[in-house]
């Protein structure tokens, strides 16, 4: 096994606010409770997690309807324990690999904490309340051909519907297993599959059940924010947020000024008539009017940036986990937290992985391309890789004759401006002709290198589908199970071990 570490500042996309958060902190303190770096960090935001003793027995008793019986719900019982939390949309077949990823980093850091005294257990939210039904309702995969596939499912819901209630109509189970065969493991993983994915489930319901058996020793817990007695826990606090609005509106709009003056800008742009609340109606979420007031607070559902507090009014969340952009929010959810809260958990980046098989490794070594070569399509690749395969000695020879040249013409240049400018000026246009001759026949011997070893050709496009698929981060695109159905369930513990051992940044791994 080998592992590169990448900063995160040479990923696409990267926001300014998530590079500062990771490598210059001071320059974002202010929006943030804790300093990821200080290691002192994570025991202050253990010591002020503490949440009371009732409404903890009220969580785990409505944790064991969606759980079950469980050690690390036995832990969370007692009163002293702090969670690590994390979670992500309910996606078709476990969305997108950084699912898991976030949820073992939540595994690892609670584990961490437990060894060094602090008794902590990882909690799962599930997004089932959002109602965006487009973006779950799909995945990503790839053949052994290293083809990717875009699956989808269907579900009878009603617009506004939070996704997690919705029944899966049907399910792309079979495709699934049609892309699949040919890996080694694709039996093993079709069987988890079909066990999740039983009809008359609903899209929140089988995403849990995969998840939890792909993460089975892993102790996780699953939360599942549409459980009425979960709803009627957080009911107290949404109902003081629902109070205090106005202020809470006039706290976020401040706060948008401010993250735009030190150069970001914000995930969630909110003005006043932006609303924290949508009110579950009927099976359907919907927008709470800007002065309405429901006659039930159970009813009451946050938007994106108070949906975290809620979240931490029910756990004594010590740690959250996320990503580049849920870190983003909570820059702005902090003055929520502070009006309502008074407290608010350290934010942690999950970790995040790009995977290579032996065969793109080997590619990579060979024509020493780099994970950003792979950042421009498959074309740039090939390209990138073609003129590496020109014989040294004649590639020497297109640069030493391209620069002698370059320069005889230059000096042509100077003498004929000296005897007629006009002379001067048609050389200008000549040298460039000149010069792209030279160039395009330098790209046509890089193509018949190509050409002649095709099976090169064909690593790149392997190399350019598996890194960079659709022009999106590996783990942004592809779901997990095809690398399982690939390399084994091992891998799972591979992840695991490699989560931030010795890489804060994103880890390019060979499995």
């Amino acid at each position: 096994m080998r592992s590169t570490c990448i900063p995160h500042t040479e990923l696409p996309g990267t926001s300014a606010l998530f590079a500062d958060y990771l490598y210059r902190f001071e320059r974002v303190a202010k929006f943030y409770a804790h300093n990821p770096h200080d290691p002192e960090s994570i025991r202050r935001a253990a010591n002020a997690a503490g949440i009371p003793d009732e409404r903890r027995q009220k969580v785990v008793a409505a944790l064991r309807k969606i759980n079950g019986e469980s050690a690390s719900l036995a832990q969370l019982e007692l009163p002293d324990t702090v969670a690590i939390v994390t979670g992500q949309q309910v996606g078709l077949f476990s969305g997108p690999a950084y699912t898991v990823y976030k949820a073992l980093t939540a595994a690892k850091l609670a584990r961490q904490l437990t060894d060094s005294g602090i008794r902590a257990v990882p909690v799962f939210w599930l997004a089932t309340e959002d109602h965006d039904f487009q973006e779950i309702q799909h995945a990503w995969m790839f053949d052994p051909r290293q083809r990717a596939a875009r699956l989808e499912a269907t579900g009878a819901g009603q617009p506004g519907q939070p996704v997690g209630s919705i029944p899966i109509t049907t399910a792309p189970v079979d495709q699934l297993r049609e892309t699949l065969r040919g890996f080694l493991y694709a039996d093993e993983v079709m069987e988890l599959v079909d066990d999740a994915y039983q009809p008359g489930r609903t899209f929140g319901e089988a995403f849990r059940l995969l998840i939890q058996r792909l993460l089975a020793g892993h102790g996780l817990v699953f939360l599942d924010p549409l459980e009425p007695a979960l709803r009627e826990v957080a009911a107290p606090m949404l109902h003081a947020a629902l109070e205090r609005r106005g202020e809470l509106t006039q706290a976020l709009i401040a706060r948008g000024k401010e993250l735009e003056a030190a150069g970001y800008h914000s995930q969630v742009l909110v003005d006043k008539d932006t609303s924290l609340f949508f009110k579950l109606e009927g099976g359907r979420r919907l927008k709470l009017a800007p002065d309405e007031v429901p006659s039930d607070s159970a009813s009451l559902s946050p938007n994106a940036l108070l949906r975290p507090v809620m979240q931490d009014y029910l756990l004594p969340t010590a740690a959250y986990i996320g990503g580049p952009a849920e870190l983003a929010y909570l820059a702005q959810s902090q003055v929520l937290y502070q009006t309502l809260l008074g407290r608010m958990p350290m934010a942690v980046p999950r970790s995040g992985f790009t995977l290579l098989d032996e065969r793109a490794h080997t590619l990579m070594d060979k024509f020493h391309i780099t994970l950003t070569d792979c950042f421009h399509g498959a074309d740039s690749l090939k390209e990138r890789i073609a003129s590496r395969l020109i014989p040294e000695s004649l590639g020497a020879t297109f640069e030493d004759v391209t620069s002698e040249v370059r320069s005889s013409l230059e000096r042509l240049e100077r003498e004929l401006q000296s005897f007629d400018p006009t002379l001067g000026a048609a050389l200008v246009k000549s040298r460039a002709k000149i010069l792209y001759q030279l160039e395009k026949n330098r790209r046509k011997t890089s193509r018949e290198a190509m050409r002649r070893n095709l099976q090169v050709t064909e690593g790149a496009a392997h190399l350019s589908g598996l890194v960079f698929p659709e022009r999106h981060l590996q783990e942004r695109l592809f779901s997990l199970l095809p690398f399982l159905a690939r390399h084994g369930f091992d891998l799972i513990d591979t992840l695991y071990e490699n989560v931030h051992r010795g890489c804060p940044d994103h880890l390019l791994l060979t499995v």
